[in-house]
């Protein structure tokens, strides 16, 4: 499978993704685990 690189505002934005799931009482595990199912949904 060939490598994925994420453009510059792509990695902020998932960031951000995760920063607001933590704030809201996430855990870390949580936000990665959420982000990563909604990657494999796209």
């Amino acid at each position: 499978m060939a490598k994925r690189r994420h453009a510059p505002e792509q990695v902020i934005n998932k960031l951000r993704e995760a920063e607001v799931a933590i704030a809201e009482g996430s855990t870390v595990a949580e936000a990665a685990h959420r982000r990563v199912t909604v990657a494999l949904l796209q």
